[in-house]
């Protein structure tokens, strides 16, 4: 069993395999626009084409989150709602502040 972060709840969750291939697949590219990043930076590249990256880097981890965010809302708090379980919305609440700050 893999190690736990301290911050993250203990809940898992199955995802279908075409979101998990999607959230996947932008995961790499933000990954991969990083190291372009890195690249610039040792490279001595300008600051504003460094600046300009970043901030795609920024958007592309953005529509991460919306997609993640719409996915967690469709399956995990719709079943926990339609199980009774209430306490869901809460949750989703202090998460959506936490993404807001």
């Amino acid at each position: 069993m893999p190690e736990t972060c301290p911050h993250c709840s203990e809940k898992r969750k199955k995802r279908e395999d075409e979101e998990f291939k999607d959230l996947m697949n932008r995961l790499k590219r933000i990954e991969g626009q990083v190291r372009g990043v890195e690249g610039m930076l040792e490279n001595d590249a300008y600051c504003t084409d460094i600046l300009i990256q970043v901030s795609a880097i920024t958007s592309a981890l953005n529509s991460f989150n919306k997609v993640l965010l719409a996915n967690h809302m469709k399956t995990c708090v719709a079943q926990n709602i339609r199980n009774g379980n209430d306490n869901i919305i809460d949750e989703l609440v202090v998460t959506l502040q936490k993404l807001m700050k």
